[in-house]
């Protein structure tokens, strides 16, 4: 599945619970998830990845492999699409309408999202203010 199949954009926390079978994501997003990933396509934007290498080097959270490898296995057997970190996305995440916090990675999420037409699935309650108000599609998960 390439980058104009997805329609789903996972933040990095539920890539995580996703990609770990962590119990922080109920059983009920998992099946959400595991629908639209065979129906729709799913992605991870790369400024995920660097967000969980960085936890990883704080020992902030624990993969079931090194970061590199983890990533290899994320992207070779779920089905998640990697899209990449453009000129345009991080212009984007400068000019983001409204009010949104300044975390980089978030803001560079949200373009992303926005840019391509993607929902972006999270627990974030600041992103899924900043949807309601209409500038990014989401889902709570």
């Amino acid at each position: 599945m390439g980058i104009g199949d997805v329609t789903l954009l996972l933040d990095t926390h539920v890539l995580v619970w996703f990609a770990e079978g962590d119990e922080s994501l109920p059983a009920s997003s998992v099946e959400t998830i595991d629908k639209l990933r065979d129906e729709q396509g799913l992605a991870v934007s790369t400024i995920s990845f660097w967000e969980v290498a960085m936890l990883q080097s704080r020992q902030r959270v624990s993969l079931s492999a090194p970061v590199r490898q983890w990533r290899n296995l994320v992207l070779d057997a779920s089905g998640i699409t990697e899209a990449p970190l453009t000129g345009e996305v991080t212009i984007e995440s400068v000019e983001l309408p409204g009010a949104i916090h300044s975390d980089p990675a978030d803001r560079m999420l949200i373009a992303t999202a926005r840019l391509n037409g993607w929902t972006l699935a999270t627990r974030d309650d600041r992103i899924l203010r900043y949807g309601k108000a209409g500038h990014v599609a989401t889902i709570p998960v």
